[in-house]
């Protein structure tokens, strides 16, 4: 189906002006179908983002350290992790090189809770099914190119 008949938009100003409004379409109609996969761990795209981070790091980092890999750069980052910290999922420990500061290190329940949503990655890719590998790709570096066309 295509843009038009999704928004019941009949015509846009360019090409380029369609782009923008099918990104945000997109990532609204992507986010939704994500949703689906948080809701059933009881946490936000986020929270996921950040174990994910610290999953991969695999040491404990600074808030600002998260944030920096964070896809969402506008998040308070410092909140995200102290809900996380209410679930039992990350924790605070005391910087082994300056204890004056502290750095967020993922727990075993964060982890765990990372493994149950691993098994659904297949499903999460499954989004993009239509698209081939090669459409993927394609895709990947015109989303890079729009990003850094500065």
């Amino acid at each position: 189906m295509s843009l038009e008949k999704d928004i019941n938009q009949k015509k846009f100003r360019s090409e380029h002006q369609k782009a923008v409004i099918n990104l945000i379409y997109t990532y609204n109609w992507v986010n939704e179908q994500m949703k689906f996969f948080f809701d059933q761990v009881d946490i936000t795209s986020q929270q996921f983002n950040i174990l994910r981070i610290l999953r991969g790091a695999g040491e404990p980092l600074s808030t600002l350290q998260i944030r920096q890999r964070m896809l969402d750069k506008m998040s308070d980052t410092s909140r995200i992790v102290d809900r996380l910290i209410v679930k039992d999922l990350v924790k605070k420990i005391v910087c082994k090189t300056d204890k004056r500061l502290v750095d967020v290190s993922i727990t075993d329940k964060g982890k765990k809770l990372l493994e149950r949503t691993d098994k659904h990655e297949t499903e999460m890719n499954a989004i993009f099914g239509s698209l081939s590998e090669a459409e993927a790709k394609t895709l990947n570096k015109l989303l890079d190119k729009i990003r850094h066309s500065e």
